[in-house]
């Protein structure tokens, strides 16, 4: 039986620092000293306002002189730890921080870009030194709200916001920074998750693949090692004929001539494998493919049935079963899904396929308890599991990680699948998956006919 859960992933159970090289948080800093810089420039050149200069570009320098020591004294592949990422971050939004105190506080219009360490936390730091530095932060837009050198603007006049507007101000940082940090730190848990589930899928498919692989070699064996054992048997035979029975090596020669007979049996067999070259095994028709996928699993002490046939009133050429390319993704997402249903079940799990001239639809029925009506919806989403919820135990006591659907689902979809979930109401409750495929989905080599196969009959029961 295939199991998602032998497959090694990354943990996610927290954000880590591990994740982030020490060039980006270099590049940052970069980023922002060209715009401190250029900002700068602007009043005072620009503008002609008045800006303590020699404050700001002290700021500004500190900066780019912090740049320079972390290029020289680590490489740029460096990983920083959560503690110097955070370090660093807090170190940032105190550099502006004190960049605002000399350039009019919480009234400065770029005053937003406070919450910008945070944000960058948020995405990859552990949520207490995300906790942290939003305290800090806010802290300094509070005190920000009171103590500062007065806006740079024209001579002789200052610029001076009401009280209530400052505040109205602050409040908006911290609102702002509240709502961008969790929803950042929300699509960046959501994004590992994702290329996590994404990596699984690929490593599935890489194994399935394989395994196909190596059916053409078993082939391709058969048929360079059959000429010398056709040769061997030969020589064999004819060297028994020749010396009789009596001949002290008689029983040696009859020996090997069995066992030469033995070994092309065996080769026969091996030929009849899949193989990239031959038309039969390469295509496959609806029946073969629900019995090849469901095999591993009648024997797990629940009934399983297959049923195959043409929708009600498709007739002329449109009721020739479909017959399409072997596809070794299709092949484990049945799998899985039948696997699924087979666990979930009392006792039988039925398998039905039906087509017309546009369509093809298999669903796979189970006399389980069903799916959970709240689960309904995100059922199909990475590390969304119903395990433990049937099973009654925790989602971290249930086995599984929740990847098993997801993955059936990609492999499902990337083939032309349109997926359902349900749950059956009559005669009794269970569960339903509903795959759904254009017909156009399914192509067979020339030349081959589903008479040419020996697969199983259009009902099967176990």
């Amino acid at each position: 039986m295939r199991k998602v859960a032998s497959i090694d992933l990354p943990a996610l159970s927290g954000n880590s620092a591990q994740n982030v090289r020490l060039a980006t948080i270099v590049r940052l800093r970069w980023i922002a000293v060209a715009g401190q810089l250029l900002t700068i420039g602007f009043v005072k050149l620009w503008l002609g306002f008045e800006v303590p200069l020699a404050y700001c570009l002290a700021l500004i320098a500190l900066s780019a002189w912090l740049n320079v020591f972390l290029v020289i004294q680590f490489p740029p592949r460096h990983r920083l730890t959560d503690h110097v990422a955070a370090s660093l971050l807090t170190y940032d939004m105190l550099q502006l921080a004190a960049l605002l105190y000399f350039t009019g506080g919480i009234g400065n219009p770029f005053v937003m870009l406070i919450i910008a360490p945070c944000i960058v936390s948020a995405a990859t730091l552990p949520v207490g030194y995300t906790i942290g530095i939003s305290a800090l932060t806010l802290l300094c837009a509070y005190l920000l709200t009171y103590d500062y050198w007065p806006l740079p603007w024209f001579p002789g006049i200052r610029f001076e916001l009401p009280l209530v507007y400052k505040v109205a101000i602050l409040a908006s940082v911290g609102t702002g920074l509240l709502f961008v940090a969790f929803y950042v730190r929300r699509l960046a848990f959501e994004g590992r998750e994702m290329s996590a589930a994404l990596a699984a899928t690929e490593l599935i498919l890489a194994r399935e693949q394989k395994l196909h692989a190596l059916d053409g070699l078993a082939a391709a064996a058969a048929h360079e090692l059959g000429t010398p054992l056709s040769t061997i048997y030969l020589v064999a035979k004819e060297l028994e004929r020749d010396l009789g029975p009596s001949h002290p090596h008689a029983e040696d020669l009859a020996l090997l001539r069995t066992q030469s007979d033995r070994c092309r049996e065996i080769l026969r067999k091996l030929t009849r494998r899949p193989d990239a070259q031959d038309p039969m095994h390469t295509s496959v028709s609806i029946r073969e493919m629900l019995s090849d996928a469901a095999a591993p699993y009648r024997d797990l002490g629940k009934l399983v049935t297959i049923a195959s046939a043409p929708a009600e009133g498709t007739t002329g050429s449109d009721a020739a079963e479909p017959v399409g390319v072997r596809q070794p993704g299709m092949f484990y997402g049945l799998g899985n899904i039948i696997e699924n249903a087979v666990d979930f079940a009392q006792s039988s799990v039925e398998i039905a396929a039906h087509w017309d001239a546009e369509t093809i639809v298999v669903d796979v029925t189970d006399d389980g308890p069903g799916f959970p009506p709240d689960l309904m919806e995100s059922l199909g989403d990475p590390y969304i599991t119903t395990r433990g919820a049937h099973s009654g135990k925790s989602a971290k006591e249930a086995s599984g990680l929740g990847l098993g659907f997801f993955i059936a689902k990609t492999l499902l979809e990337r083939s032309g699948a349109t997926i359902e979930l349900g749950n059956r109401a009559v005669p009794e409750t269970g569960a339903k998956v509903r795959m759904t495929w254009p017909r156009s989905a399914f192509s067979a080599p020339e030349g081959w006919s589903p008479h040419q196969s020996d697969g199983p009959p259009a009902e099967a029961a176990e």
